[in-house]
């Protein structure tokens, strides 16, 4: 596998993943990335009725998007005999025991638990069965789900976010490991995932901490050493609501469908509820540098779709030339005019999408605006002649300014509105070289008498 830390992104197939979903692929990623380790993709489709194919493939395309290819990738649905073999273990050692009580029995105990104003925690009554009542409930019909047999002891562990940890397990009921059925709850397969693989640290949110201390006695029991863990901080939407993939909240698909910036998403996620101040960055590798898990905060952290389309316009505007050539070319901007184009206008766009428009303007045919003929008719008369280059707007509006007498908005606006038929964008003294003499001259002339 490798050398450095293992690490995992485990996610179930049962949706499209969202900004909190991959906030925790994200703060893995970077953390392998930053250590030199591998980061596996495991898929956890167990649950039979909810997992889609199509979802497990939309979430290597969002992955991909993000910057994120996993050194190894498996599905829990193809590793069952590793779950049948780790269950076999925990039986034979007395940790994993039948217990036949129906959910309604269950409740009903529960609730006389707490009128009598004691924790509703399992009383291990199947413990006590004979192997005669358990032959007779058998009979009945009752199949057994089986419960892993937590070690009264306060488990601590040194959590990579929030510092030293416990959990007393006497404060918990034995965990249900395999259902009635004999299928699996999550929290067995990926102990025995995690051994297999030998993960060395779990990052995820803390909304599994609570699950923390059972994992680790399992991971006990079956191997001797639990992994390092670290519990990150939760992602709200912006008014403080939690996402689900359930709903599409923040999804990653539609964020990349509205032409979000992939590197804006990366950033936000992982930066807001840090003491990071959230910044653009030019490339995961100098996210990798600036994220440091100590430093999350402990509490929930918003995430403003509206400061995302800000971040990701910033983002655009930073991003040089090189790190977009290919998806430049994607949009059909090619050729020599390509790097000055996006010089010219990066600084102007809220998304990469509105690159094609102004390489329109630039390359292509547009109808021009023209409020005022007779002075376009003299601007025309004023234009140096080629070649062009970028001093050729300030030389060539100083010798309009000096015939027409005009200055301000009264000497550029119309100019602009002729040139590329808007009233504003980017510098047109930029602009003017890839749009070249010959075109600009039509559009001046467009409406002459």
């Amino acid at each position: 596998m490798s050398n450095g830390p293992i690490v995992r992104f485990a996610p179930s197939p049962t949706g499209r993943i969202h900004i909190g979903n991959a906030r925790t692929a994200l703060l893995n990623w970077l953390f392998a990335m930053r250590e030199r380790g591998l980061f596996i993709l495991r898929f956890d489709d167990t649950d039979r009725e909810r997992s889609r194919a199509e979802y497990a493939d939309s979430i290597e395309t969002d992955l991909a998007w993000l910057g994120i290819i996993p050194g190894f990738q498996c599905r829990q649905s193809e590793r069952m005999a590793l779950y049948d073999s780790a269950a076999t273990k925990l039986r034979e050692i007395g940790r994993l025991y039948p217990a036949y009580e129906t959910a309604e029995e269950l409740d009903r105990r529960r609730k006389r638990q707490q009128a009598l104003g004691r924790p509703p925690i399992y009383d291990r009554a199947a413990l006590r069965l004979s192997a005669e009542e358990r032959a007779a409930l058998e009979a009945q019909g009752r199949r057994p789900h089986w419960r892993f047999r937590l070690e009264p002891a306060t488990v601590h562990w040194e959590d990579m976010v929030r510092g030293p940890s416990h959990i007393d397990c006497s404060s918990l009921s034995d965990p249900v490991l395999v259902r009635e059925d004999g299928s699996y709850l999550y929290t067995l397969p990926s102990v025995a995932d995690d051994i297999d693989l030998r993960v060395s640290h779990v990052i995820r949110g803390e909304d599994h901490v609570t699950n923390t201390a059972v994992q680790i006695q399992i991971f006990e029991a079956l191997a001797g050493k639990a992994p390092s863990f670290g519990h990150h901080n939760l992602l709200t939407d912006a008014s403080g609501e939690g996402l689900s993939k359930r709903t599409g909240a923040l999804s990653i698909s539609s964020l990349r469908e509205g032409g979000v910036e992939a590197l804006a998403v990366a950033a936000l996620a992982v930066l807001v509820g840090s003491a990071e101040a959230v910044r653009p960055v030019g490339s995961l590798s100098e996210l990798a540098a600036a994220v440091d898990l100590t430093h999350l905060s402990h509490g929930a952290a918003r995430f403003d779709e509206a400061e995302l389309r800000a971040l990701s316009a910033r983002t655009l505007h930073a991003l040089p030339y090189e790190a977009m050539r290919e998806r430049l070319a994607a949009l059909e901007i090619v050729g020599a005019d390509a790097e000055p184009f996006w010089s010219a206008v990066r600084g102007n766009l809220a998304q990469l999408g509105e690159a094609r428009d102004w390489w329109r303007v630039t390359q292509g045919e547009i109808e021009p605006v023209v409020e005022e003929p007779a002075f376009l008719a003299q601007a025309a008369a004023c234009l140096p002649p080629a070649p062009w280059d970028l001093t050729t707007w300030g030389v060539w509006t100083s010798a309009l300014k000096a015939s027409s007498g005009r200055k301000g908005k009264a000497l550029f606006h119309p100019l602009r509105l002729a040139l590329t038929g808007r009233e504003s964008g980017p510098e047109l003294a930029a602009l003017l070289p890839l749009i070249g003499r010959i075109k600009a001259l039509g559009r001046l002339s467009a409406h002459a008498a």
